[in-house]
């Protein structure tokens, strides 16, 4: 049931220029080409912006985050992370991104605004490689992609807003500028 007053966050962070480091860029991709959301919904590609990202995290009342983790998983493990689990496993640190997320998440709670932590939600999943420049998938992600676009949509849901898949009358306007390449 969708939740007008609450405003959500769909954020997909990662390089797509490394190879599994840019799971969450392409997860994001996947849902902006394939669905619209409610008007309470902002689906962003958070790409490597760091401190960038502070503005839409402090006006949102929900954040939902996919990216890649190190969490001694094999390739292609998939994770829910909330609260405290997600500084013990988010791969930011050894990740192309300008800013670790986990200082931008800090600082938006010492200005005093942050979504509380049971509206912050992180779906990760474990990179087969993220330090080769390619802009295709590893084949234990790319296998993971829609189940991962799945598991979005019922977070989304979960929060309050509400999807339904575009046909040729809803197209997508946002265009893909570094498509996966099919190494």
């Amino acid at each position: 049931m969708e939740n007008k007053d609450t405003r959500i966050l769909v954020l997909g962070v990662g390089n797509v220029l490394y190879t599994d480091e840019g799971f969450g860029v392409r997860v994001v991709e996947e849902l902006e080409q394939k669905y619209e959301f409610s008007s309470n919904v902002t689906v962003m590609d958070g790409g490597t912006l760091g401190s960038k990202l502070m503005g839409p995290i402090m006006e949102c009342d929900a954040l939902v985050i996919v990216d890649i983790v190190l969490n001694d998983g094999e390739p292609g493990d998939i994770h829910r992370l909330m609260g405290d689990d997600l500084s013990k496993c988010l791969a930011f640190k050894n990740s192309m991104h300008q800013t670790d997320l986990l200082d931008v998440l800090a600082n938006c709670k010492l200005i005093g605004q942050c979504p509380s932590a049971e509206k912050v939600v992180l779906i990760g999943i474990e990179p087969r490689d993220y330090q080769n420049m390619a802009t295709s998938l590893s084949r234990e992600l790319e296998d993971r992609l829609s189940e991962v676009v799945g598991t979005m949509l019922k977070e989304i849901e979960a929060v309050g807003g509400t999807w339904k898949e575009r046909s040729a009358d809803n197209p997508s306007e946002e265009k893909i500028y570094v498509p996966r390449s099919s190494d």
